[in-house]
């Protein structure tokens, strides 16, 4: 046990050593001091645990000097007691008691009971000091413990932000997954619909070659886009397995790029002004000719898809030294700055909701494949309303070789019934043969190929039917039927709602708009004159109050 100070505080050396004496059998340390100032100085310096002093003093007296040790922080353990043959009254005692004495010892001074009063003291103050290192210790561990728990405490948190992310992203997933199987069944049933009303152009019509070709050239266009979208399907299948391989030739890419722009035209119909820059000189790149074609008919496809009719769509080939860029600007209908970062996640399908917007797959298969060739793509757009670009990058090769080409289409759907009869739909292919059909089922029809046209065929037309798509471009089905009917014969139009949307909420929302029917595409050609012909002439359809 290491010994403590005891400071020992008097005037006269003789009592000094007198003390001295008395505790010396104790084993402590002892401090000697014949001064206020000098005992100051001590307990400034060292950790004492006794102070025993006498009352009367020069200069400063034992009251004072008590006074003084009490105020400094250091000191406020420290026992005091005092020593004298003359302040020994009650009221001397009180006095030392408010300046900070725990004790008073009277002389003559008896040694046992000095050194009794002492080594209380004494073990007060040890085990004052061991409880203060204790609760140190304590304080600490605490303090390491609350610093293990707010680690913790801020994993947990981490966690949790990452699983809630997680459970974010899988919902944002999920939601997607839902959102594209409803969007392949809409697609899928599309080109179904005008193929099974071209099977009944053909049982009903006197099989003329015009006819017949007519049919069968509708046919082929119908079927090339189904299995158009059964190619992106398997291709975007390839690339999440890591099974899509290229086979690489030297192309030169203007020609390529020409012919790419060729099918396009022959597909899109040329109603839009389609125009191609190629680079002056020729321009020879590695690449898969079918994979690189396809990625330049996917971009046209979708300027094509986004673009009004006569809108402009141009194509330029431009030498970068050791590579190539390939941009296809459209004045279409732009993309969103939110939505920029994203086109070419695949599924994604912005925030547009149309009809149009496809599979979610070809600006995915675009960027995979460019990648491929050691390339990049790149969309850009001043926002919605505005247009935008594509760009692609290759790196260039030197030797020249032959170029491979193909051409792809997509197009969208809708059908008919009886009396006088408007049919819209943005899909031709579907107006016309659907309109053929109910004419030769002797009935009057005209034709539209969008909300626009839709309404102002209705004022002029005035039809008794309105066989009306609702995914168009411009202005959709719902906002067109609404349109329809607040014009003045709008409350005697039976309007049929045709399209590839077959959910419930997508019924709802028909019913809401004031359609009276909700036909889910390929619509079976006897169900849809069953209809037709259950609709009483003049009577108030039934999605409106009598």
């Amino acid at each position: 046990m290491n010994p403590v100070n005891i400071l020992m505080v008097d005037d006269q050396p003789a009592k000094l050593l007198a003390y001295e004496a008395m505790l010396g059998e104790m084993g402590e340390k002892l401090i000697k001091a014949t001064s206020a100032r000098e005992a100051l100085a001590y307990l400034l310096q060292d950790d004492i645990a006794v102070v025993l002093m006498d009352v009367q003093m020069p200069e400063m007296d034992g009251f004072e000097l008590a006074t003084m040790i009490r105020q400094h922080p250091r000191c406020e353990r420290t026992a005091i007691i005092f020593v004298s043959a003359i302040h020994m009254s009650d009221i001397d005692k009180v006095k030392g008691y408010e300046t900070g004495a725990v004790d008073y010892v009277s002389v003559p001074v008896i040694p046992e009971i000095l050194r009794a009063k002492i080594k209380v003291f004494i073990e007060l103050h040890r085990k004052t000091a061991e409880l203060e290192r204790l609760n140190e210790e304590l304080e600490e561990r605490v303090r390491a413990r609350t610093n293990d728990l707010e680690a913790s405490l801020t994993r947990l948190r981490e966690s949790e932000t990452r699983l809630r992310l997680q459970g974010e992203q899988l919902a944002d997933a999920d939601r997607r997954k839902d959102e594209f199987l409803a969007m392949l069944a809409h697609e899928l049933r599309n080109p179904l619909a005008p193929i099974r009303t071209a099977v009944e152009l053909l049982r009903r019509s006197e099989g003329t070659t015009k006819d017949i070709q007519w049919v069968t050239d509708m046919v082929d266009r119908q079927v090339t886009h189904l299995v158009r979208l059964v190619d992106d399907l398997l291709d975007a299948s390839r690339i999440s397995r890591g099974k899509m391989v290229l086979t690489r030739n030297v192309l030169e890419l203007n020609g390529l790029v020409a012919d790419a722009v060729e099918s396009m035209r022959a597909v899109e119909g040329r109603e839009h002004e389609l125009v191609l820059s190629p680079a002056p000189a020729p321009i020879y790149v590695d690449a898969d000719a079918v994979r690189l074609t396809q990625v330049f008919l996917n971009l046209l496809n979708n300027a094509v898809k986004f673009t009004p009719k006569a809108g402009r769509i141009s194509l330029s080939v431009e030498a970068a030294g050791d590579h190539v860029d390939v941009r296809i600007r459209d004045t279409g209908q732009g993309i969103a700055a939110n939505d920029l970062a994203r086109v070419f996640e695949m599924f994604y399908q912005g925030a547009s909701g149309s009809d149009k917007a496809g599979l979610g797959l070809g600006l995915t298969l675009v960027q995979t494949l460019v990648d491929m060739h050691g390339g990049t793509v790149s969309a850009q757009s001043p926002g919605p309303g505005m247009g935008s670009e594509f760009s692609v990058r290759l790196p260039v090769v030197a030797a020249p070789t032959q170029v491979d080409a193909q051409a792809g289409r997509i197009l969208p759907a809708s059908d008919g019934a009886r009396r006088r009869i408007l049919v819209v739909d943005d899909n031709r292919d579907a107006v016309e043969s659907l309109a053929e059909l109910l004419r030769m089922s002797g009935n009057e029809v005209d034709v539209a190929f969008d909300g626009e046209e839709a309404i102002k065929a209705a004022s002029e037309f005035q039809p008794e039917v309105v066989l009306l798509d609702i995914g168009m471009p411009i202005v959709d089905g719902y906002t067109a039927a609404k349109a329809i009917r607040r014009q003045s014969n709008g409350r005697g139009v039976w309007l049929v709602a045709m399209t590839g949307w077959g959910q419930a909420e997508d019924k709802r929302r028909a019913m809401e708009a004031g359609f009276d029917a909700h036909l889910v595409k390929p619509v079976s050609i006897d169900a849809l004159l069953n209809l037709l012909s259950s609709f009483q002439v003049g009577a108030v359809p039934p999605s409106l109050p009598q």
